[in-house]
């Protein structure tokens, strides 16, 4: 990443609470052009299908595994059913509190994820996702 361009995300929780947190450290990186959050799923989903962003950088994409309606390997499986056109502009980051090793080796299945990252999210394991991207 150059060092002066910013980034796009996309925060996925259903936890209110969750996303007011992460949209707070990534506002506080100092590297964030804009944070958008979204309780739903379908609903970021619906958002990434109808918005074709034009950032050089890949968007970047936190998303929690468990959630009601679509989880976040259903998610997953849904985004990469997109074009490519569409789903080379996102780095997905799957981040949760859990410790199930099925969820831990799930992860290993989708070409679209980057990384697990654990719950709580920290200004230290984002800013080194940030360098990475």
């Amino acid at each position: 990443m150059v060092q002066n361009k910013k980034q796009h995300f996309i925060v996925i929780d259903d936890s209110k609470l969750d996303c007011f947190i992460a949209e707070k450290i990534i506002k506080n990186t100092g590297k964030c052009e804009s944070v958008i959050s979204f309780q739903i799923a379908k609903d970021a989903l619906a958002y990434i299908k109808a918005n074709n962003t034009t950032s050089t950088n890949p968007t970047i994409v936190l998303v929690d595994i468990q959630m009601p309606v679509m989880n976040g390997f259903q998610f997953v499986e849904a985004f990469e059913q997109l074009p490519a056109a569409v789903t080379s502009k996102y780095s997905i980051f799957i981040i949760s509190s859990s410790i199930n090793d099925d969820d831990l080796n799930r992860v290993h299945n989708y070409k679209s994820i980057s990384q697990f990252l654990n719950k709580p999210l920290t200004s230290n394991n984002l800013s080194l996702l940030i360098s990475k991207e």
